[in-house]
């Protein structure tokens, strides 16, 4: 192996988490993430690594100019989807869940309120607010002027500001909400689900044309309670099983059928009501599910 490459290969591998981080959060596809890093790492082993001042903001730049380009071909595919898309599920180690500004950013309540950015306020937003780089940095990665990137944060900020759940919940509120939830689905008890949804809670299914998933937005308390207790009060008379796992930094409930896993569910918490259910139940969606991604900022 020659010096360079030696070089290359060790500046990829220390950043290789933090990249796999950026293209996630631009992405909320894990599979389309490893792809971009793929393609990141194939242009930087070919660069000159004399002429790089700083491999860090260079490596950065690769991979939101190439998650920049899948994002905007997954917006394609997003288009013929069957039924509604939910981002890609990571289980993730308890660190990620210690640092609730990350923790935060790729719960997939956040990834869902990214997902309503166009694709350059998306990389704008995540580079600034979520890695907090520069406006120059970021200017040269999404092929912008720092004037327009600043106008285009601002404008991202406001936008999510008015999307995201209006307070950071620390990990034992979240918890403590979690862990009713459960415990009200799984025994059938309907009046302590509807004391925990809020009024407007939207539940969200993904099961992408492949598995059964409700096709539409459910929304409402007593209709997603009454949901969740037919369909996880069943589970008990089945060979399938009910576990608790960390995805996203943030605890969710995962069903197994016979060891496999069949659905993944997570939620937001906003105010201390249960605001959205989310359940992936994609099998193309849930390889990430049975180990741990590690996520870095």
């Amino acid at each position: 192996m020659r010096p360079n490459d030696q070089s290359a290969t060790t500046a990829f591998v220390a950043h290789r988490n933090l990249l796999f981080t950026v293209a996630y959060e631009m992405l909320g596809s894990a599979a389309d993430a490893e792809d971009v890093l793929q393609e990141t790492w194939l242009k930087w082993a070919g660069v000159d690594l004399d002429t790089v001042r700083d491999q860090r903001a260079y490596l950065v730049r690769i991979t939101t100019r190439q998650a920049l380009d899948r994002l905007r071909a997954l917006g394609r595919r997003k288009e013929t989807y069957v039924g509604p898309w939910l981002p890609e599920p990571l289980l993730t180690a308890p660190d990620v869940a210690e640092d609730v500004e990350l923790a935060e950013n790729v719960s997939m309540a956040m990834l869902l309120v990214l997902e309503t950015l166009a694709p350059t306020e998306r990389a704008v937003f995540v580079l600034r607010e979520v890695f907090d780089l520069g406006y120059d940095e970021i200017a040269d990665a999404v092929d912008k002027t720092p004037a327009a990137v600043r106008q285009i944060a601002h404008r991202a900020r406001a936008h999510v500001a008015a999307r995201r759940p209006r307070e950071v919940v620390s990990p034992t509120e979240n918890l403590a909400a979690f862990e009713a939830f459960r415990r009200a689905a799984e025994t059938g008890d309907l009046n302590g689900l509807l004391a925990l949804l809020a009024p407007d809670v939207v539940f969200l299914a993904d099961g992408g044309g492949v598995k059964q998933a409700v096709p539409r937005p459910v929304v409402g308390a007593d209709k997603v309670a009454r949901l969740m207790v037919i369909g996880l009060g069943r589970i008990a008379e089945t060979t399938m099983s009910l576990g608790t796992v960390q995805v996203n930094g943030h605890p969710a409930l995962v069903v197994r059928q016979d060891g496999e896993i069949d659905t993944v569910m997570a939620l937001r918490v906003d105010g201390g009501l249960v605001t959205g259910v989310y359940a992936v139940r994609n099998p193309a969606k849930l390889s990430h599910v049975d180990r741990e991604t590690a996520l870095h900022r």
